[in-house]
Parts: C-alpha cells; sequence; structure tokens
C-alpha cells in the first residue's frame, strides 16, 4: 500500500468514535465515514468529465483541420504529380533508342504502336502518343483515331518547348505533355504526347484519409484512457483527507519549521511576508507582528531587504546582516504554476568569517604568486627582470618595492665572492606613487658594515623591520635619506637577499607606506617566495648577458674593423645585430689585383657562438681563396666544400648537430672594364641603382645554399655606369615576421629610388625605411658607388712573339712613364717587364699582351695564352739562369698569378710613394 507525505495512520475521528472493527484503528473506521464526506467521489467525476469533454473537442477539432488540409494538398499533388508524371514519361519515351530511325521508317505506326501501349501500362499514364511535325498521329490507346490530327497545343514544341496543359475530357480532368523528337543533327523529326487523368493520380492521396480517422479514433481513446487514469489517481491521493489528518499534518510542519536551525521566510507575490520561522527572526531581527507586512516595512538593512524584494532566485549569496554573516538562498514559488512569490532560507556563517577571511588571503597570495611566475622572468634582461620583480608586488603586496643588484650581476659578470657585498647599484624602483624619496634608479649605494642592511646581505635570511619608526639600525645606511623615508609615511619594511645557485646577487627591499598594517612573519614568507623565484630569472639573465656578451664580442672580432683602402668603389657599410642572439650575417671589401675589388656578404644558419665561430672560418677562408684570384663560381665551390667538411668535423662523433650552411653572394667590380661578375649561393639579389636613381634587381642563376653540393654555381655578368650604386645585404633587412621577402623588397626599391646619394645616406635611408623596431635577424648592408679608372691611366700593347721585341716595349713604357712623371720608377719597371716578357716569349704562347695601370699603385701585367704558371726558385751560385723571377720578387711589392679564360697573367705591383 502506497503513503503519501503528510498522512498520518492513526486511527480518524470517525474510527475512534464509532465502532471498532476486528482489525480496529483506520481500515474500520473508513466505512463509518459521516454521509456528508462523501460528496467529493461525485463532484471528482464531474471535473474528470469535463477534461474528457475538453479533450474530445480537441481532438476532433484535429481531425476536422487535417481531413481538410489532406484533400487541399491531395488536390494540389495531384495537379503536380500529373503535370510531372506526363512531361517524364513525355521525355523519357522521346530520348528511347530507336525512336528517330521509327519515325523516318515507311511504316512509324507498325513500329512504335507496341512500344507506346507497353510503356504507358507500365508508366501508368492514360495514353502516349506519337506524332509528326504536322500533329498527325503515329500511335493512340485507341486504334481509331491513328492518322487523325492531334487536337491540344502543339506547336511550340516544334521549336524545342515542353507544352504542358490541363484538359477535361471523358474521364475528367487531366494534364498532357507534348515534348519534341530530336535527330542526331538537332532537329525536331516528330512529337511525343504523354497524359494522366487526375483521378489516376490522386487515389493513392485520398487513401490517406482512412489513416487519419484511425488515428483520431486512436486519440480519442488513449485520452478517454487519460482521463480515467488521471480519475483514479485524484481519488487516491484526496481519499478519506479529514480535518483531523490535515490539521496533524500542519502541526507536523509548523513543528519542524520552528525547530531547524535555519531560517525560512515566504514571501507572497505582492511583497507581503506571509511565514517566518524562529530562526529568521532572530537572524534578521524582525519583529513580534512581522507576519502580514511589507518587506520593506520591518526595518531591514538593504542587502537583505534588495535580496527579498529582486523576485530572483539565489544561491548561497553570502551577504552582512548587523553583525552577522548570512547564506542566503532564493528560490521562486511560481515556476511550477504555483502562486507568486519567494521562499528563502538563511544560515548563519559568522563563525565562518575568520576562516573565509584567512583563505582569502591565502588566495590572494597564492594569485600573487602565480602572476610572479608568469610575469617575472619574460626576457633574459637583468634590468627588466627587477623592474618585472618590483612591479608585480605593487599594490598587492607593498606600497614600494625597490631592488639593489651587485655591479657586475648588471654587467652580465659573476658577482663578486663571498657572503656579503660592499657596492651595490640600484636596478630598480616601483611605487604607488612616483615621488618617494627612494634612491633613484642607476644611484650607487655602499654598504655600511654592522647596519641591518649588510646583516641580511651576509646571513642570507630575510629580516623585518615591522615599525621603522622604533627601529635605530637600519638609518646608520644613509640617516639623511631615512629621516626622508619617515617623514614620508613609510612605516614598515621587508629586507629579503637575492640569492641563487649559492651566490649572492643583491637586495630586493619592499616598503609600506599607504596600507595601515605593518609587515609580519607570514609577508615575510610570500616575500622570500618572491624573491626566490626573481633570483633565478635574474641568474639565468646575468648568465645569457654574459654569454651574449662573449658571443657579441666574437662576433665583432672576426667582422672587418675597417675597410681597406682602394680606388675602385666607395664602400659605407652597416652592420645592425639581432635584439636578442648572436647570428653569422658578414660583409667584405676584398682588394684584387688589377685595380678590382670584390665584395663579399653572407649570412650563416643559426644563431649563438656556432654561427659567429663558423662565419669566422667562412670569411678566412674567402680571403684566402681570393689571394688565388679566383673567379666567383669556382671560389663559392671550395667554400662549398668547406662547409661540407665542416658539417662532416661536427657531427663525426656521432651527435646530432645542426648543419652549418650558409648564404654568400661574391663580386668581383673592374674599374677598367665597368664589369661587375657576380655568383650567388642561396643569396638575395643585389640591388644596382643606376645614376639616374632607377632600381633594378639583376636576374641571378641563384644557386644552393653552401653545404649542400647539389649543383654547380654560375656567373653572371653586369655593366655598370659609372657612379652606379651596387646594395649588397643579407635577408634580414628584407624579411621577417610582419613582411615576407616580397614585400621587402619592394620596400627597398622604394628607398633606394630617387636622386643620387652618397653611399652613407643611402645606408642610413635604407635602414630608417625598412629597419624593424626589434630585429629578430643580424642585418649587413653594404652599399658601393662605383668609380672608373679613365683611358689616361691605362696603357696596353701587343707583343709579337720575338725577342726582339722586348726593346721595343721598354722604350713605350719608359715613354709612357714620363708622360706620368714617374721616372724615377721606369729602370725598376723596364726590368720587370722585361723578365716577364722575355719569360712568355719563351716559354708561353701567343698572343702576349702588356698593360700598365696608374692608380694607388704602379700595376704591370703580362698576359699570355699559356695556363703554366711560373715558379719563384733559387739559383746556386753556378747556374747562369733562373734569377729573373727572384729579381721581379725583390723589386716589386706584390706579385702573383690569375687565370683567364684564354690563358693566365702575371701581374706585379710597385708602391708610388
Amino acid at each position: 500500500m502506497a503513503r503519501f507525505p503528510g498522512r498520518s495512520w492513526a486511527p480518524s475521528a470517525s474510527g475512534a468514535t464509532g465502532s471498532a472493527g476486528p482489525a480496529g484503528g483506520r481500515p474500520y473506521g473508513r466505512h463509518q465515514q459521516p454521509p456528508a464526506k462523501r460528496a467529493w467521489p461525485v463532484k471528482r467525476r464531474s471535473v474528470a468529465g469535463q477534461v474528457f469533454a475538453l479533450q474530445i473537442l480537441v481532438v476532433l477539432l484535429l481531425v476536422v483541420a487535417a481531413a481538410v488540409a489532406l484533400v487541399v494538398q491531395s488536390r494540389n499533388d495531384a495537379e503536380h504529380e500529373a503535370r510531372t508524371r506526363s512531361v517524364a514519361v513525355a521525355q523519357t519515351f522521346a530520348n528511347s533508342p530507336g525512336i528517330v530511325d521509327a519515325l523516318r521508317s515507311p511504316d512509324p505506326t507498325a513500329i512504335l504502336q507496341p512500344k507506346t501501349q507497353s510503356a504507358r501500362i507500365m508508366s501508368g499514364v492514360d495514353f502516349i502518343v506519337v506524332m509528326n511535325n504536322d500533329g498527325i498521329r503515329y500511335t493512340h490507346p485507341n486504334p481509331a483515331r491513328i492518322g487523325h490530327k492531334f487536337v491540344g497545343t502543339y506547336q511550340p514544341a516544334l521549336h524545342g518547348q515542353v507544352v504542358t496543359e490541363q484538359t477535361t475530357g471523358t474521364l475528367g480532368p487531366s494534364f498532357r505533355a507534348v515534348v519534341p523528337v530530336y535527330a542526331p543533327s538537332g532537329s525536331v523529326v516528330g512529337l511525343v504526347s504523354a497524359g494522366v487523368t487526375l483521378a489516376n493520380v490522386s487515389s493513392a492521396s485520398e487513401r490517406q484519409l482512412p489513416v487519419v480517422l484511425g488515428a483520431a479514433a486512436g486519440a480519442v481513446g488513449l485520452g478517454m484512457l487519460g482521463t480515467v487514469l488521471i480519475g483514479r489517481r485524484l481519488r487516491r491521493q484526496t481519499h478519506g483527507l479529514g480535518p483531523t489528518e490535515m490539521t496533524r499534518m500542519y502541526d507536523h510542519h509548523a513543528a519542524v519549521l520552528h525547530a531547524v536551525r535555519e531560517g525560512v521566510l515566504i514571501v507572497g507575490g505582492d511583497g507581503r511576508l506571509l511565514l517566518c520561522n524562529d530562526e529568521a527572526r532572530r537572524l534578521l531581527d524582525l519583529p513580534p507582528d512581522a507576519e502580514g507586512r511589507l518587506v520593506t516595512e520591518l526595518g531591514l538593512e538593504r542587502a537583505p531587504e534588495e535580496l527579498l524584494t529582486a523576485n530572483r532566485p539565489v544561491t548561497d549569496q553570502v551577504l552582512l546582516a548587523g553583525e552577522r554573516l548570512l547564506a542566503v538562498n532564493v528560490r521562486l514559488t511560481d515556476r511550477n504554476g504555483g502562486p507568486p512569490g519567494i521562499v528563502a532560507t538563511l544560515r548563519d556563517s559568522t563563525e565562518l568569517l575568520a576562516l573565509s577571511g584567512r583563505a582569502e588571503v591565502a588566495q590572494r597570495r597564492l594569485r600573487l604568486l602565480y602572476d610572479a611566475g608568469v610575469t617575472v622572468g619574460s626576457s633574459l634582461d637583468v634590468t627588466r627582470t627587477a623592474e618585472e620583480l618590483a612591479q608585480v608586488a605593487v599594490p598587492r603586496f607593498a606600497d614600494f618595492v625597490t631592488v639593489d643588484l651587485a655591479e657586475q650581476v648588471l654587467a652580465g659578470e659573476e658577482p663578486p665572492p663571498g657572503s656579503s657585498l660592499g657596492r651595490m647599484r640600484r636596478a630598480a624602483v616601483a611605487g604607488v606613487r612616483s615621488d618617494a624619496p627612494f634612491y633613484p634608479v642607476g644611484a650607487v649605494l655602499n654598504v655600511v658594515p654592522a647596519t641591518p642592511l649588510a646583516g641580511t646581505l651576509y646571513s642570507g635570511e630575510p629580516r623585518l623591520e615591522p615599525r621603522l619608526a622604533e627601529a635605530q639600525g637600519w638609518r646608520e645606511q644613509d640617516p639623511q635619506r631615512s629621516a626622508q623615508i619617515l617623514a614620508y609615511g613609510v612605516h614598515s619594511l621587508a629586507r629579503v637577499p637575492l640569492r641563487a645557485r649559492g651566490v649572492l646577487l643583491g637586495v630586493a627591499r619592499f616598503w609600506r607606506a599607504d596600507r595601515a598594517e605593518p609587515f609580519e612573519t607570514d609577508d615575510l614568507a610570500l616575500a622570500e617566495e618572491l624573491v626566490s623565484h626573481a633570483a633565478v630569472c635574474i641568474d639565468n639573465a646575468r648568465r645569457y648577458t654574459r654569454e651574449h656578451t662573449m658571443a657579441v664580442t666574437l662576433q665583432h672580432s672576426l667582422l672587418p674593423r675597417s675597410l681597406p683602402v682602394q680606388s675602385a668603389l666607395d664602400v659605407a657599410h652597416r652592420y645592425l645585430p639581432a635584439q636578442e642572439g648572436v647570428g653569422g650575417d658578414w660583409f667584405d671589401v676584398i682588394p684584387l689585383p688589377g685595380a678590382r675589388v670584390a665584395l663579399v656578404v653572407g649570412d650563416v644558419v643559426g644563431h649563438g657562438l656556432h654561427a659567429a665561430a663558423t662565419m669566422g672560418r667562412l670569411r678566412t677562408a674567402i680571403h684566402n681563396f681570393s689571394t688565388l684570384d679566383l673567379p666567383p663560381d669556382e671560389l663559392l665551390g671550395h667554400l662549398d666544400e668547406l662547409v661540407i667538411r665542416i658539417d662532416q668535423d661536427e657531427t663525426g662523433g656521432g651527435e646530432s648537430s645542426a648543419l652549418a650552411g650558409a648564404t654568400c653572394l661574391y663580386a668581383i667590380y673592374d674599374p677598367v672594364s665597368r664589369r661587375c661578375t657576380l655568383a650567388s649561393a642561396g643569396h638575395p639579389p643585389p640591388a644596382v641603382v643606376g645614376p639616374d636613381g632607377r632600381v633594378e634587381f639583376p636576374e641571378l642563376s641563384t644557386g644552393p645554399p653552401l653545404g649542400l653540393a647539389v649543383l654547380p654555381f654560375e656567373t653572371a655578368e653586369l655593366e655598370l655606369a659609372e657612379g652606379s650604386r651596387l646594395v649588397l645585404y643579407t635577408n634580414g633587412l628584407v624579411e621577417d615576421r610582419a613582411r615576407d621577402i616580397d614585400e621587402g623588397l619592394e620596400l627597398l626599391r622604394a628607398a633606394l629610388t630617387g636622386l643620387p646619394r652618397t653611399p652613407e645616406q643611402t645606408c642610413t635611408d635604407v635602414l630608417g625605411a625598412l629597419l624593424p623596431d626589434r630585429p629578430q635577424d643580424d642585418i649587413a648592408l653594404l652599399v658601393a658607388r662605383t668609380r672608373v679608372l679613365t683611358p689616361d691611366h691605362v696603357a696596353e700593347w701587343d707583343v709579337p712573339s720575338d725577342p726582339a721585341a722586348v726593346g721595343g716595349v721598354r722604350a713605350a713604357v719608359a715613354e709612357r712613364l714620363a708622360a706620368w712623371g714617374l721616372d724615377e720608377a721606369a729602370f725598376v719597371t723596364e726590368l720587370i717587364l722585361s723578365e716577364l716578357v722575355t719569360n712568355a716569349i719563351r716559354y708561353a704562347s701567343g698572343p702576349i699582351r702588356v698593360r700598365l695601370l696608374r692608380d694607388r699603385s704602379l700595376i704591370c701585367e703580362v698576359s699570355d695564352g699559356s695556363s703554366t704558371s711560373p715558379h719563384l726558385r733559387y739559383a746556386a751560385t753556378t747556374d747562369e739562369g733562373g734569377r729573373g723571377l727572384f729579381l721581379v720578387a725583390q723589386f716589386a711589392d706584390r706579385w702573383g698569378t690569375r687565370y683567364t679564360a684564354t690563358g693566365k697573367v702575371i701581374w706585379t705591383e710597385q708602391p708610388l710613394e
């Protein structure tokens, strides 16, 4: 037997006064109820009957609406289906195989009549008629109509259109369609018409009406069953519940309501207090006549009054009522169809106030430590890390923070040994105001012995000065400054030494002025946590600064200190290291024999000491290869082999290592011919700025980067007008994270376009237009303006392969030197040329040519068609020859051999001063 809430199973009043049955109690007394109580079942049945009648009415209305909608929909669907089916069947039959041949046959009817009858039966249409272009029928369901003219509209179909029309015949309303039959050439050779009556289509839709009526009958049955079940449920819920049981149930509820340790209030929709228990009266200090009055008239504080009149649900909202901390829950009573109003419960959480306060403080400290872990150490900069420590603690922990570090730490060096610091420099100051009388950033602090500051540094333990005004020892560090700090209102201090990995780096001091409470022991533990994390970050930044300084020093020592003196080019350069890290970009200007100059720009992959060291090795190798006077493509080939060997050496031990790949652009400019020969190993192309300000990026055959050995390198030749500017650069100038290389090249073109400028001004303009705010890569820029060695500084002679021609060459050379005012150099020059020309005539092949160049030095060149290079040797005392080249080497300042496409050139240089 089910038991219902609030029911009491004690004998009823009537059972108690009437005759008791054998079992006694309620079952027997149920039949002794007064006759007046038996009117309830009739009333319930009348309510159930009304519900049932309403359900029947709703179902009938739905059935009628569904039937009407079905009929209308059936009519519309039938018309659409008839039109669609007639068109589909006509088009399908018009496009069926063999119909064109049948129309062109002598007897189309004999071929098509059986096919149309079969297709009509299978497709469910009433007729399929095939006719010629004049409308004469070839087929019809009634053979008597074959040969007669089609009745209806078919002319548009002769022009390729699909004709549909509705007609009313003996079978009722119908739809028919006429479609053309196309020959392979695209011409219309006949027509096909198909038709279907609405009655044939709509019969399927109308068969759904019984289903709807059956569903309606089912709904009526379900409604009847639901009504019966609801009536039985109502009877079971209210059966035998008399006044005694209702009174007892109310007494039980009242006892529970007033006994719980939780305040309960019920407020009606009009804002009046309907019910409140004793606990609610106590917690809110309600007057005795509170029930029935408006909540706004009860004299409540603002916070609880707003909650009770807001008419919105609330879950565990904590508010302060007098000296009590209350947890309030509010629920609306009209959410499930109940009367408007609210039910509010109140819990006294005053005892949890102290615990929640301590939990809130702990939460704030944990949040501060988390923020410090995220913020402090965001960069590998010592000063910036000290500033982050000071800023994260203000104002959540202290009103002012000062951070002092050893001067060696700021410079990235090792801090002084020992457990104390005698000299520090202020690295950071942060505070709620900027007018505090603390030492500014950069000020030097000499630690006075025997002061609390010195004791903190020596012991390595944090110290507190909770009341600065009462402490005396800290003033000895700087009495005047200490007096200013006290006068400013600073009243509490916490000192924490900065130690990391057993090394003392400095000290952080936390000051309070605006906040009234002084520092406590718990605050000192928090300060120590903050400083310990910052100390590790500062030490990491110090180590990085030291390594970065070493790498930068190494890098700058490997780059050219100054450019060599030469006359072929007017050169300016810029080198800018990356914001963080050291790269392997480099540039070079190398004088070559014959007044020529080599320009080099390169970029080693990666950053750090490895890249800088690799850059130095490659730069040295290029200088060595350039002494051999190799063409650019051959020089890059040798350099590529060197990079491969470097990679093999570094990975030979089995350890994984990044490849020492690099890019390089090598160019040789000849001021006599004004030709520039270039070769590139994966490097961006140079920019050539003509004297008129026009900028071009010459098309070079860009080879692979150094270290890949995939393809051979190729050279390109440019003829440059005098005053042209050749701009070489690394990819850090034109490419970064914010722009791609194409955009960078266009910006470079715009910066170079315009009036002629000096190389120095060109460098300034280019960097001003393209330099990023924080360069992520090194930038090397080399700008060279071309000069020309004029014809009056050049002399050339062709020499016959006859020893007698040596005298004529000597005379011509002496005459030209006299014209140049170099009579003093005539003897030595004649001696050098006599030996070189004689050797060429004797040992080499023609053609033989002599060239004199007057530049910063006097250059003598003898070219021939042989590729055999002479070798300097020392003749014995008994030898009659072999001393010529030795004399040339003694009289000339420099001499050497370079190879050309047709032979070689022996050259010498003689100083003119």
